[in-house]
């Protein structure tokens, strides 16, 4: 899945290069875990999931502004919500 440090600056309205790094490595953590949450090594999974471009979009979000104080089970219940569709069924 291809998202862009531009198309998440637009996304969290930021204008501003300093942060560029950080938001990369913030896309790359929000892709796996999305990926985590469908249960999946596959970034293809995640790519052809109904909700997957913006989960990883909100993930993003989520933890640039909540960068001090993140509630991650919050954030996680949240990905299951929006990626329960596509999420692998394991028992």
């Amino acid at each position: 899945m291809t998202i862009t440090v531009d198309e998440v600056k637009n996304y969290l309205r930021v204008d501003y290069s300093e942060d560029d790094a950080l938001i990369e490595s913030l896309i790359n953590a929000a892709k796996k875990q999305c990926m985590d949450i469908l249960r999946t090594d596959d970034e293809a999974v995640l790519e052809a999931a109904q909700n997957g471009k913006i989960a990883v979009m909100f993930t993003v979000a989520y933890l640039y502004e909540h960068r001090e104080e993140a509630d991650h089970h919050a954030l996680n219940l949240t990905l299951r919500a929006l990626l329960f569709g596509s999420r692998e069924v394991i028992f």
